[in-house]
């Protein structure tokens, strides 16, 4: 069952896709529609699933599940992991590499491998100041609060030079 993104609790299981590439616009459209419809048809335990999509800097896929609905099993994932993975295949996307690290310069997002990050970091090119995405927030809450961050806030802070 497809509802509003702001809808969802902020208790709400959220899963992150972040693309190599930004989505052209038609791009956009069409992975709107596939999930949506993804959604619309999504079960747990042959029941519906309360959820959500967002597409944000047409370049990061989240789908949110409010698990105080109904409780998302591992072959409910999984649909949902195999639904991103035709995606990929699809619009020729690497959307599943959680060693590619996101970032932003001014106003664009970088996709960088996770040792030009480190070397990138060791230049002072990354610093504590620069605006990182922490794919590997779980929950709608923590996406509003640690998603977009500075890297000393974040797990990238491991990185930046001393």
């Amino acid at each position: 069952m497809l509802v509003n993104f702001e809808s969802l609790e902020n208790s709400s299981r959220v899963w992150i896709y972040q693309s190599n590439r930004a989505f052209s616009e038609s791009e956009v459209i069409e992975i709107k529609d596939k999930t949506e419809e993804f959604i619309e048809d999504w079960l747990g335990h042959g029941d519906q699933i309360k959820a959500s999509f967002q597409i944000k800097y047409n370049q990061f896929i989240m789908i949110a599940v409010d698990q105080n609905y109904n409780e998302v099993s591992g072959c409910s994932i999984d649909a949902s992991v195999n639904f991103i993975k035709d995606i990929e295949k699809e619009f020729q996307l690497d959307l599943t590499n959680k060693l590619n690290i996101s970032f932003k310069h001014k106003e664009n997002i970088n996709i960088v491998s996770m040792a030009n990050f480190q070397k990138y970091a060791k230049q002072h090119k990354i610093t504590s100041k620069t605006v990182v995405f922490n794919n590997m927030v779980s929950t709608i809450g923590d996406l509003s609060e640690n998603w977009e961050v500075t890297a000393d806030k974040s797990w990238h802070k491991r990185f930046l030079a001393q």
